[in-house]
């Protein structure tokens, strides 16, 4: 059995004895959500560990491999597809593009940018990897049944919606 319970259960006894009448509900769903994420993250990372990828380089190669028209796409682009800032792209964009799995190209209509693609060695790795992926996501929501899927992807996004609506502003 998994240890979060045990943890939520005396956390809130914790703040109960020492802040009676305290409503740490927010906090302990919220510390829920942060384990949740963190287990996910840990998953996605050992899938990936023996191709040298991390979560966020996985996804920037998934993002390539699935958006990416011939001539590739500009860093801007990219970062939009990924919701990263310019730097963290930069850094993975550097990643992928030392290990031989994505090139840099200049813009021949405007010098001043450039477009980002896989390399034949960056498609392949991620058309191999892509099925031990979705193995790996199945496998995790496969405790939950359509609704609950439903359910947990409705929830997500009427959470996440006002939160980066405050990002924008």
């Amino acid at each position: 059995m998994s240890s979060t319970p045990k943890l939520l259960s005396r956390i809130q006894t914790d703040w109960q004895r020492v802040r009676p009448g305290l409503d740490a509900a927010p906090m302990l769903t919220y510390l829920l959500v942060s384990r949740l994420q963190a287990a996910l993250a840990k998953q996605v990372e050992r899938t990936h560990r023996h191709s040298g990828l991390n979560a966020a380089t996985w996804d920037l190669l998934m993002t390539l491999r699935r958006s990416a028209p011939d001539e590739g796409l500009t860093p801007a682009e990219l970062a939009q597809l990924t919701a990263l800032t310019g730097a963290s792209i930069t850094n993975r964009i550097d990643n992928l593009r030392a290990r031989g799995l994505a090139e840099r190209r200049t813009n021949p209509l405007d010098r001043r940018s450039a477009f980002v693609r896989l390399t034949p060695a960056g498609r392949a790795l991620a058309d191999e990897l892509l099925p031990i992926h979705l193995a790996n996501e199945t496998a995790i929501f496969e405790v939950l049944d359509d609704q609950d899927r439903a359910d947990l992807q409705r929830l997500a996004f009427k959470l996440l919606e006002p939160l980066e609506r405050g990002e924008e502003g």
